[in-house]
């Protein structure tokens, strides 16, 4: 698939396919974007029109700064665009934003998928966000969100390094934390009437297990898959299995044929 970036109106997004009636909308986390999705929109490109809108954590004004600002911001994507109806992925972040949406414009949402998802419980960011320092350490701490060190590519450690060692950026993400942890959707879940997938990493240290497993309680329409040797990032660390998940999911709620 072509990852050209495309700006318009203020927004900055890919699009597979420009049209098609049924939309995945990905919704990234604090560090990555595309390349946490790669394989998800390689798989279902040409299936249904996946799109993934770049989070505005690093452009927002700081007045707007917050999780609510990031879920404004794809309420007004979405306006803008003209989706009648969407699929929600989320991860981290994303899928804290996700929730908000659906909670806000449930008349626009078909399903939602969440993995690792904010909203609920995640460890502290003092505790998981790397401070700032030497190549190395940053390098560590981003392996250690996942079970396998090596889904920690030279680009991830990067982007990471790159964020932390930026003050100004070093604060909004700091500043989104933050406010991520007033926004417990705990006591709204029961409200998302709609079809929800949960897969989770056994070995999450940032959203553990257990914390899918509550999603999976206080969701009524959801489903729980908990991956084993897999932490905060399902999609990058066992893409062939999210996948079949996600692509046997949106068939069984007729969204792929």
């Amino acid at each position: 698939m072509d990852y050209h970036i495309k700006e318009e109106n203020g927004f900055k997004y890919i699009e597979s396919n420009p049209g098609e009636e049924r939309t995945l909308l990905l919704l990234h986390g604090l560090f990555g974007a595309l390349s946490n999705f790669a394989t998800i929109i390689d798989h279902f490109a040409g299936k249904i029109n996946v799109v993934v809108p770049m989070l505005p954590i690093f452009e927002l004004p700081l007045r707007k700064l917050s999780v609510m600002g990031l879920v404004n911001h794809v309420d007004e994507f979405v306006q803008f665009k003209g989706y009648k109806e969407v699929n929600l992925v989320g991860n981290s972040l994303g899928g804290h934003v996700a929730i908000l949406f659906a909670l806000g414009r449930p008349d626009i949402i078909r399903s939602m998928t969440l993995t690792g998802s904010s909203g609920l419980f995640e460890a502290p960011l003092g505790s998981t966000f790397p401070k700032r320092g030497n190549y190395e350490f940053v390098q560590k701490k981003t392996e250690s969100t996942f079970f396998d060190p090596a889904v920690a590519t030279k680009d991830l450690v990067d982007e990471v390094y790159d964020i932390v060692n930026d003050r100004n950026k070093a604060i909004r993400v700091i500043a989104i934390a933050k406010s991520a942890l007033r926004h417990n959707v705990g006591d709204r879940l029961v409200q998302i009437q709609r079809p929800v997938l949960l897969v989770w990493g056994k070995h999450d240290t940032i959203t553990p297990a257990f914390v899918g497993e509550k999603f999976h309680e206080l969701l009524p329409q959801s489903r729980l898959f908990i991956l084993d040797k897999c932490g905060h990032a399902p999609m990058m660390e066992h893409p062939e299995e999210f996948n079949r998940l996600l692509r046997e999911f949106l068939i069984d709620i007729n969204e792929l044929k």
